[in-house]
């Protein structure tokens, strides 16, 4: 079943903040994780996720290095903060909060 982009955009935040309090990644990685993990149903573009890392930065969420791959090729990792973890958690309840919501609504017999 294809999920509608407006879903799923209320939680990208979320979602890469998830993958990040694992391990540090870099971009494509982030990409493939999330499809992977969600069994092929968030299949986030470039053009989206680095818009968001940029922001994530900028709030000082995560923290930028590059690191060299086997490959010799230099890539650019993405680790989560101690206040990414925070919000992290904030946004973990928030989610929690929200689904219960719209599940009261969408579940409730008529």
């Amino acid at each position: 079943m294809k999920i509608d982009k407006s879903l799923m955009s209320g939680s990208t935040t979320l979602l890469i903040l998830s993958l990040l309090s694992r391990e540090e990644m870099y971009g494509y990685q982030m990409i493939t994780e999330l499809y992977r993990r969600s069994d092929k149903t968030f299949e986030l573009k470039e053009g989206t996720l680095y818009p968001i890392l940029h922001t994530l930065e900028a709030e000082r969420y995560v923290t930028v290095h590059e690191k060299e791959a086997e490959t010799g090729r230099v890539r650019k990792y993405y680790r989560i903060t101690r206040k990414g973890l925070k919000a992290l958690e904030e946004k973990k309840q928030e989610w929690t909060v929200f689904t219960e919501k719209v599940n009261a609504v969408v579940c409730s017999p008529v």
